[in-house]
């Protein structure tokens, strides 16, 4: 039964980058390393995304998912050259996504993941705006 279930997942995950031909031209090799940006340690079991992107920048339906070992770094076999959508996740840290164009057979990629920024929240005070006039208050009269 498992063994069923990983050849449906691999049967479905592989063509994602395969082109609608047999023939797909070209193909990369793509290495990541993922650091926290402050430190410059890695970022253990931080999740991959590769999408291809269309010649209009539209993200391609399917793709794959890595995820990086204890030195943060992961790789993938057989991307075909063009545009890709990259996006890194962590627990604990922004997510970060760029576009790449593929176009040399061994790509090195370092992210560099920063810590989350706080929330902006209309409830906080913040001294440092000034509220715009109300446009429908009364001017006032000088004494």
């Amino acid at each position: 039964m498992k063994s069923l279930l990983i050849a449906i997942v691999l049967a479905l995950a592989l063509p994602a980058f395969a082109g609608k031909d047999d023939d797909i031209g070209p193909v990369a090799t793509l290495n990541f390393v993922v650091l926290k940006d402050y430190s410059g340690k890695p970022v253990r079991n931080a999740v991959v995304v590769m999408h291809q992107v269309t010649d209009k920048g539209k993200q391609e339906r399917g793709g794959l998912e890595l995820k990086t070992d204890a030195d943060g770094k992961a790789s993938y076999e057989g991307v075909p050259y063009g545009k890709l959508r990259i996006q890194v996740l962590a627990n604990g840290l922004q997510t970060f996504g760029a576009d790449y164009d593929i176009k040399q057979p061994t790509v090195e990629i370092t992210i560099k993941l920063k810590r989350p920024e706080g929330q902006y929240s209309i409830y906080d005070n913040h001294p440092e705006e000034k509220t715009p006039p109300d446009p429908n208050a009364k001017p006032q009269q000088p004494n």
